[in-house]
């Protein structure tokens, strides 16, 4: 009988134990939901009801079930091992304490760096610690939390029973359960119909995966895609492109030809692959370390025309605003046109070419004769032009090693480069495509004033493989150096040894040219190609998977915070850590425009 007693007053010690604990989680929750407030004013405030309703339930819904799991982990098992309510009280503020200024932390690390809290985000933190904590509030902030959770410990357990006489607690589970669970639900919604408002704070919060029906709804044939690429791409109050109003005024109004070529490196530009080329290069300004923004199409292109960083690419905000670059053009009342294969609706009304007069070309027979049929579109568009124009073509041939049928090309030589027999193959095939569109680019140049300044790239670079994910996911200097050739009216040839990149383009043309007076940071990442940048690195990719370029090492991250360390060659992989003031001013540049 008296055993029974003893084993009754225990089961009922813990119950009230785990009730106390259900009640000092929640408190926790709503805590962790004050400090969680930080990360709305990184992301941006909601701008209508829709948005903060989510806002709203989701984040009720998110703090409050991450303060339980905290609870089960850690706490739950103390109270079945040890349930004495001093041990226990003390141990919960301890632990609770310890999330809340991890959660604070993270708060700080995603306002800087625009990423939550993992190895790589604490270890390149940990080196910049005395820039985060700049406040002695840091240091005062940890022992009130303490303080705090102590407090709230011992005020619970002393009125743990009145609480549950009041029945309360079902109330909050179910009010807490439907939060999360409609957050969810709402987040189904919003990402089936491509609602901006919502699905912009998907990344906000740490271990946030809210769930998403667009695979669902695409697999049973129901088009996902309800709004307009304008409606759903509604940009955010924190983005600020340009910083500030642009300041303009062009002495004159030169026609401007930019000519990209995809697969085009550095290191193939010679006498005898691209004579033509070669020669013109001579003659003109040409830059000896240029750097592309990507090793794709899409980021490349994007770098160029913006002047801003590929991580910026995947930003929803710029499917709907234009570039700067061709904003500008419009103003100062130049003609648009883009000239390239045909490609994808997707691409082709993309906000990067708005404005411009599309021009696509098909070939019958690869991309080669494609690249035909643009050079005489270029020549018949530019010859009945009367107003000032800007026109941008790519070619497209040697990404495909291809060339025309029945083409008689360069002799084939042994590579410069140690490469399998397979890649020798495909290398004099490149050489050849090289070849091809060399000549192309002297029937179109040759159609070309003197007094047209003409810029010439590679929109990337080339590794010699078949497999093109392999190739996009190269970030060797072979695949991202790439040659940067303008011909200035009445200008004459000088070389360039300095490091350049794509983010430099428009920042040249829009103060060279269009006379633009506002520092090239108000609009872009790069400066202007005709003065040294004061940068010791170049970012190249998106935001996925990108390479660093620094002095004397290339470092390669990709967005789970993992990274490798290669010489200038990339032929040997480093032993060492990452240097963290690079990469510090790296990811703060990636969000520079979403922090004003």
């Amino acid at each position: 009988m008296i055993e029974r007693k003893k084993q009754q007053m225990t089961r009922d010690k813990v119950s009230r134990l785990v009730n106390w604990g259900h009640w000092f989680a929640f408190f926790n929750g709503i805590l962790a939901m004050l400090i969680g407030a930080r990360y709305i004013g990184s992301v941006g405030y909601p701008e209508s009801v829709i948005g903060w309703a989510y806002l709203t339930i989701s984040t009720i819904g998110h703090f409050t079930f991450l303060a339980f799991i905290g609870y089960l982990i850690f706490i739950f098992p103390i109270t079945l091992l040890l349930p004495y309510s001093k041990i226990l009280r003390g141990f919960a503020a301890f632990i609770a304490s310890l999330g809340l200024y991890t959660l604070l932390y993270d708060t700080i690390i995603y306002d800087d760096y625009g990423i939550h809290l993992s190895p790589f985000a604490f270890d390149l933190a940990w080196q910049d610690l005395n820039a985060l904590l700049h406040s002695t509030s840091y240091i005062v902030t940890p022992i009130v939390i303490v303080l705090v959770e102590l407090t709230v410990a011992n005020f619970l357990w002393k009125r743990i029973d009145k609480i549950q006489k009041k029945q309360w607690g079902n109330r909050v589970v179910i009010f807490v359960g439907v939060c999360f669970v409609s957050s969810h639900l709402f987040h189904i919604w919003a990402d089936a119909t491509n609602m901006t408002e919502v699905t912009r704070f998907d990344d906000a919060y740490p271990v946030s995966y809210p769930a998403t029906a667009r695979s669902f709804m695409e697999n049973h044939g129901i088009d996902s895609s309800m709004q307009s690429v304008e409606s759903r791409s509604s940009t955010s109050r924190k983005l600020s492109y340009p910083l500030n109003p642009l300041q303009c005024s062009a002495d004159s109004q030169p026609n401007i030809l930019f000519i990209t070529i995809d697969s085009l490196r550095a290191d193939m530009v010679d006498s005898v692959t691209m004579p033509y080329l070669t020669q013109y290069r001579n003659q003109n300004q040409r830059f000896s370390h240029h750097f592309s923004g990507g090793t794709d199409f899409d980021t490349s292109m994007f770098t160029l025309m913006y002047g801003l960083q590929g991580n910026y690419s995947d930003r929803k905000e710029f499917t709907s605003t234009a570039p700067i670059l061709t904003s500008e053009l419009s103003k100062q009342g130049y003609q648009q046109a883009f000239f390239a294969p045909k490609m994808s609706d997707d691409i082709a009304n993309a906000a990067i070419f708005k404005g411009m007069q599309m021009h696509t070309s098909a070939g019958d027979n690869g991309s080669a004769d494609a690249d035909i049929n643009t050079i005489n579109a270029v020549n018949a568009w530019q010859s009945s032009q009367t107003q000032p124009w800007f026109a941008l073509v790519n070619l497209t041939a040697p990404e495909d090693y291809d060339t025309p049928i029945g083409f008689l090309g360069v002799q084939t030589i042994k590579p410069h480069m140690e490469l399998k027999p397979a890649q020798k193959v495909l290398f004099n095939q490149y050489r050849q495509s090289l070849n091809f569109i060399d000549q192309q680019l002297a029937i179109l140049l040759d159609n070309v004033s003197d007094d047209t300044i003409v810029l010439i790239t590679g929109t990337y670079g080339q590794v010699f493989t078949s497999n093109t994910s392999d190739g996009r996911n190269d970030l060797s200097p072979g695949n991202v150096k790439v040659p940067l050739i303008i011909h200035w009216p009445d200008g004459h040839g000088n070389k360039i040894n300095y490091r350049t990149s794509h983010y430099g383009i428009a920042p040249t043309l829009l103060s060279q040219v269009l006379g633009c007076t506002n520092p090239s940071t108000d609009y872009s990442s790069g400066r202007s190609l005709l003065e040294p940048n004061s940068e010791t690195w170049v970012y190249i990719g998106d935001s996925s998977r990108f390479a660093i370029y620094q002095k004397s090492e290339i470092t390669v991250l990709d967005r789970f915070g993992k990274y490798r360390i290669y010489d200038l060659e990339y032929k040997k992989r480093l032993d060492k850590k990452m240097s963290a003031p690079e990469l510090i001013q790296v990811m703060r540049e990636g969000r520079r425009l979403y922090n004003q």
